[in-house]
This record gives C-alpha cells, structure tokens and sequence, in this order.
C-alpha cells in the first residue's frame, strides 16, 4: 500500500515538472502514457518513473 502512495506522488511530482522533464528528456519514454480528460491533460509516467527509481537506488549505493 505504501508503493501505491509513493508511485501516486511521484505521478503528481511529474504532472508539476512537466515542462522542465519534456526538457530533459523524461516523460517522452515509449512506456510513459499521455491522455486528455475532461479538458485537463495527464501523464501517468511509468518508464520514467523506473529510470528515475534505477538512478536514486544507484546513488543510495553509492553512499
């Protein structure tokens, strides 16, 4: 249940990054999904989330 609430979070972080992330390069992988919802567009993250996940487990190795 604690995944749930982190991964929800994380979605609400790159909803307000967005703009900043498309620059990067993040939000435009194969696995991230994009839709548009009453008016309002959503981007649910999955590929981005894992790169992001793989690179913070890396520097929690490190240190």
């Amino acid at each position: 249940m604690r995944w749930l609430l982190v991964f929800l979070l994380a979605c609400l972080v790159f909803n307000g990054l967005q703009g900043w992330l498309r620059k990067v390069g993040l939000g435009k992988l194969p696995g991230d999904v994009s839709f548009k919802l009453r008016g309002r567009d959503w981007h649910l993250p999955f590929a981005s989330s894992v790169v992001l996940s793989v690179i913070a487990m890396l520097i929690g190795l490190m240190f």
